[in-house]
């Protein structure tokens, strides 16, 4: 009898075993929101009007939405905990004069608090150039007293010399927050060796801890868009492809940087087929008005881009004076729009303040300045000329401009600029985009006399990048099918826009993807080859980039 009661009472915990105890229990999933330059401005008073543009007058040349910026960050704020986030992590630059305006910095930290305390989601912050400097009102020791509750409360370990710290966020990841920046120099990265060495060891401990490292710095560690290394050099980290190399085989697959104001993912494989990822996020208080959303579970890692819906435009209309209801009401009814018309008014103010001899270091009263200015005034006026007119004149002299949707060629230009920060840019440079600006920007060569261009060209090639100007070479060739001095030099004016923003090609979803960080290496013959002159390329890269650095 007892044998079949034994019997009976093992089947009935094995049954109940199987009720409650799966085989097989799916990880817990982790959210992470990451926003990066907050960009926070104390509100005007009064609204201060630069254009005559009776909605964006107001848009500033850095495109930014300064007096919306506290109401974006309590909107962002908000719709992290309602995406449920575990935990908020921004990459820098949190107040726009944090360096000389402490307040700004006081602001902030009382809305990340004030959410910590109402959500129980906790905030980690880093700094970025806009935050502090030796000798500034905001040095290294304020930043760190003042968001000591963000972060550094939670520090593991921390470097007194600067801003870097490290914490754990739930039960699988580490946090490595290090400061990218120069504090004397702020249009400088403050990469050094010894900090790459502190990310390694941090990077060591967390593994050997069974933890995953996840960096976050302002500085862009990877390309976020073609020859970043030449028109933004400043934005990225220096020595960056061997810093990536090292990262990567130090078992780091994601890093979250800011600073280029763009939405981009860019990969690196080193030369052991290790994988880093490097995710800029954008500007939250300018187009597109985005954070990401990261789900970790288990080895798996999904990202979105999430854009900002609302503000509070009552309580924007009471902080400052002078909004009207047509700009409150385009607000309410599509604030991506209204940023995204804000932010194209604002570059070409921007643009058009810098299109001009002096600014680009030559003398007044010589040939070339002169000649220059010319150009320059030309470049302006067709640019904006309604697209029709444009169109008609560049017609009269035998020019055939594509058919494009937009007002204007700054229009055009601007939509370059806000692909760029939304990511995923789709203008590929033989689109009629690309052409019909370059083709228009040609309109210029009617009015200059062609011995005129070619003195101007010779001379200017002698303080060219090389391979600016074998860029301008081939797109010249590719828009105008020739290439002739003139043609060269329109496509040098605008190669900044059209290399730099049109077109992203790197076969990276920006916004959206999945990913595993525990994906098995597939060494293949073909792998090692390609991973081989990959590092091959990045070594010259680095070489030429150091030796530039030192002639200019």
């Amino acid at each position: 009898m007892k044998k079949p009661l034994a019997l009976i009472l093992a089947l009935t915990l094995a049954l109940g075993c199987l009720s409650v105890c799966p085989v097989s229990a799916e990880p817990s999933a982790l959210k992470i929101a990451v926003a990066s330059d907050l960009h926070y401005n104390l509100p005007e008073e009064e609204l201060a009007w630069l254009t005559s543009d009776p909605v964006f007058g107001y848009a500033n040349r850095r495109a930014a939405m300064e007096n919306e910026s506290g109401f974006l960050i309590d909107a962002f704020l908000s719709d992290a905990a309602g995406a449920g986030a575990d935990y908020v992590l921004i990459s820098g630059d949190l107040a726009d004069n944090g360096r000389s305006v402490p307040e700004e910095h006081y602001a902030v930290r009382d809305k990340l608090l004030a959410f910590e305390r109402e959500t129980g989601i906790e905030v980690f912050v880093i700094d970025g150039n806009h935050d502090l400097g030796d000798g500034a009102a905001t040095d290294v020791a304020a930043f760190q007293a003042i968001y000591r509750d963000l972060g550094y409360d939670h520090a593991l370990s921390l470097r007194e010399a600067d801003c870097s710290y490290t914490a754990d966020l739930g039960e699988t990841i580490r946090l490595i927050a290090l400061d990218s920046c120069d504090p004397t120099v702020s249009t400088a990265d403050g990469m050094s060796a010894e900090k790459v060495l502190w990310v390694l060891e941090e990077a060591k401990r967390a593994k050997d801890e069974g933890r995953t490292p996840l960096l976050m710095m302002h500085h862009n560690l990877l390309d976020h868009m073609p020859a970043q290394r030449l028109f933004s050099r400043n934005f990225i980290v220096r020595a960056h492809y061997t810093t990536a190399e090292l990262f990567a085989d130090a078992g780091i697959g994601i890093v979250l940087s800011g600073h280029e104001h763009c939405s981009d993912a860019a990969i690196c494989r080193s030369a052991a087929l290790n994988e880093i990822r490097d995710f800029a996020t954008t500007s939250l208080t300018m187009y597109p008005l985005s954070y990401r959303l990261f789900t970790f579970t288990g080895g798996d890692v999904s990202y979105s881009s999430r854009t900002l819906q609302t503000i509070d435009t009552e309580a924007l209309s009471r902080a400052v004076n002078g909004y009207t209801d047509a700009q409150l009401s385009l607000m309410d009814a599509d604030l991506n729009a209204y940023s995204k018309a804000f932010l194209k008014a604002g570059v070409v103010y921007r643009l058009r303040l810098g299109l001009s001899a002096e600014k680009s270091g030559l003398t007044p009263g010589t040939p070339l300045y002169e000649l220059l200015d010319a150009v320059y005034l030309r470049l302006d006026e067709v640019l904006s000329m309604p697209m029709d007119e444009a169109v008609a004149l560049a017609a009269v002299y035998g020019i055939e401009v594509p058919v494009t949707p937009y007002d204007s060629g700054w229009d055009l230009a601007a939509e370059f600029v806000a692909a760029h920060y939304a990511g995923s840019e789709r203008f590929a440079l033989d689109s009629p985009e690309v052409t019909a600006l370059l083709r228009l920007a040609s309109l210029i060569l009617k009015d200059v006399p062609a011995s005129a261009l070619e003195s101007l060209f010779s001379e200017a090639v002698s303080s060219i990048e090389t391979d600016a100007l074998a860029s301008a070479k081939a797109l010249a060739k590719r828009v105008f099918g020739r290439i002739n001095p003139g043609e060269v030099l329109v496509a040098l004016l605008v190669s900044d826009l059209v290399y730099g923003f049109a077109n992203d090609s790197d076969g990276v979803d920006d916004n959206n993807g999945v990913f595993s960080l525990a994906a098995p290496k597939t060494e293949t013959l073909t792998l090692k080859l390609r991973a081989f002159f990959d590092r091959l390329r990045r070594l010259f890269e680095n070489a030429a980039a150091i030796f530039r650095s030192l002639w200019t």
